[in-house]
């Protein structure tokens, strides 16, 4: 039997282990935590949201970053201590902009194909994640940034996702909970939300009953890739160990680009970090105030996120600061804030701050599939979409194992001819 190693235990690194598992695969899954889904797979915006999948290589982001360059609280910060690592992701970002329309086709696609896989594992393992099928509602303040949805709206229907123009009112009905004044919105009523820490532990667990090995505290710090294999040397203790396996595949999130150097690979992976703010709604006047349907506010680039009875998640920003893990109050209080002016009889008095790493390529297109070194695979640079597309990437990246596999097979098994 084949042995994999899977590289990572977030969201993409338990889809890639389960997805290979299932195929019947010896898979060993290496986490450097206690438990999977401790890092960027912990508490994001939690949203399963096929209308997000617009690619952000777009001149209209450029003008935004250059107009929030100084200010702290920026939904989109970007700090100019200057490394060649965000200079050389900066260049390709640019590079990348005549491939807009092209990538957002291409990842709405994948996320409705994501859709079908995620929620049949769910249903086949009886994961409990908090999953709301009531739609994401996309609203916008003016008529500037409406009439950009309405050119996304028209790329997303040629990647199969149907997102509809909706009026205020309109917009009230599908959440009554809204306040104050709108321009309009979108509505993705294929959309939905969750708690992605719920689910991937759950699906963990799944991938362990179907024989894959879990291995925790288990920090990989050098792979080398062979003809015959790939060793993996993880800290042990004071030492370090090594084992070979007949593959890897790097889901590493933000660590994913350092490994992939070591086996010859360009993985231009960059951390942009992003926070959540969870709101425990403990009495019942904030429940009742909290929205239940899933926003993404367009104006300030935050989402919310109803998780069960009393927890309503807020997550936003975007910060290029390098693998930095702080989290700073005022990049926390926009957060908070939000919830303060649009929800005002919801209570803040006890929130839980966050800050994750988004692993994010360039063209803001996920790595999938092999790497230049024999048995060497990659599922990572998921970007802000990770919880959206992981199904669909662990699926392509486990039919292309198996399917080089088979190729080899066939190639060896193929009889002589004599002369």
């Amino acid at each position: 039997m084949k042995t994999i190693a899977i590289i990572g235990g977030g969201v993409t690194g338990v889809t890639t282990a389960y997805a290979l598992a299932k195929r019947g695969f010896a898979v060993t899954l290496l986490e450097r935590h206690r438990y999977p889904a401790m890092e960027t797979s912990y508490a994001n915006g939690g949203q399963l949201s096929a209308s997000n999948a617009e690619v952000w290589n777009h001149r209209a982001t450029i003008a935004k970053a250059l107009q929030w360059l100084l200010r702290s609280d920026a939904p989109l910060l970007v700090h100019l201590h200057p490394t060649w690592h965000k200079l050389s992701w900066f260049a390709e970002f640019v590079s990348a902009m005549p491939n807009y329309h092209h990538n957002t086709i291409a990842l709405a696609r994948m996320a409705v194909a994501a859709r079908d896989h995620l929620f049949q594992w769910a249903e086949d393992e009886q994961i409990d994640f908090d999953l709301k099928r009531q739609g994401i509602l996309h609203i916008h303040r003016d008529r500037a940034e409406f009439e950009h949805a309405v050119a996304v709206s028209k790329l997303l229907a040629r990647g199969g996702v149907q997102r509809r123009a909706v009026t205020p009112d309109e917009m009230r009905a599908i959440e009554p909970a809204l306040r104050g004044a709108f321009y309009g919105g979108h509505f993705t009523d294929s959309d939905s939300s969750g708690d992605i820490h719920k689910f991937t532990t759950g699906l963990a667990q799944a991938a362990q009953r179907l024989g894959a090995q879990l291995r925790y505290h288990q920090q990989v710090v050098h792979l080398d890739a062979g003809a015959d294999g790939v060793d993996v040397t993880v800290l042990q203790g004071e030492g370090a160990e090594t084992s070979r396996y007949d593959a890897v595949v790097i889901c590493a999130g933000a660590a994913s680009r350092a490994l992939a150097a070591q086996v010859g690979d360009s993985v231009n992976v960059y951390p942009v970090k992003g926070y959540s703010v969870t709101v425990q709604l403990d009495d019942a006047a904030s429940r009742a105030a909290a929205p239940n349907v899933s926003l993404v506010d367009d104006t300030v680039k935050l989402v919310c996120s109803r998780l069960g009875e009393d927890r309503l998640r807020v997550a936003g920003s975007a910060e290029f600061h390098g693998h930095n893990r702080d989290i700073r109050a005022d990049r926390v209080a926009p957060l908070t804030d939000w919830v303060r002016h649009n929800f005002p009889e919801v209570s803040t008095r006890s929130v839980t701050p966050w800050a994750g790493l988004r692993p994010m390529m360039p063209d803001l297109m996920p790595r999938v599939g092999p790497g230049k070194a024999p048995g060497v695979f990659y599922n990572t640079g998921h970007g802000h979409l990770g919880w959206t597309l992981s199904a669909a990437t662990a699926d392509l990246v486990a039919s292309a194992i198996s399917s080089s596999w088979e190729a080899v097979r066939q190639r060896t098994a193929r009889p002589l001819k004599m002369a």
